[in-house]
């Protein structure tokens, strides 16, 4: 898993953080972008304007595991980075 994320990192992914307002002002990863994950749907193109990698990040996995499968099925080349923590310490 880590190394992906590494790997993930180096192509010049963006961090996207699928949690909720509350979450994500308790802390969160330096330079990540942050959509709540319901929100997901409305937000694809401008995801995909990014023109990068994606590692989508939550508290536990769960989210961002959903964050994921939708936007690979929408073309956008993504990766389930689990707990925001996780990736955080590759940054």
């Amino acid at each position: 898993m880590s190394n992906e994320i590494k790997q993930y990192i180096e192509k010049g992914a963006v961090v996207l953080d699928v949690r909720t307002i509350q979450e994500w002002n308790e802390g969160h990863s330096e330079g990540a972008k942050h959509i709540v994950l319901n929100t997901i749907p409305e937000h694809v193109e401008e995801i995909k304007s990014w023109d990068k990698p994606v590692i989508a990040v939550c508290r536990s996995g769960g989210r961002s595991g959903q964050a994921t499968e939708f936007l690979s099925t929408q073309g956008i080349d993504v990766i389930n980075g689990g707990p925001w923590q996780n990736v955080d310490k590759h940054l």
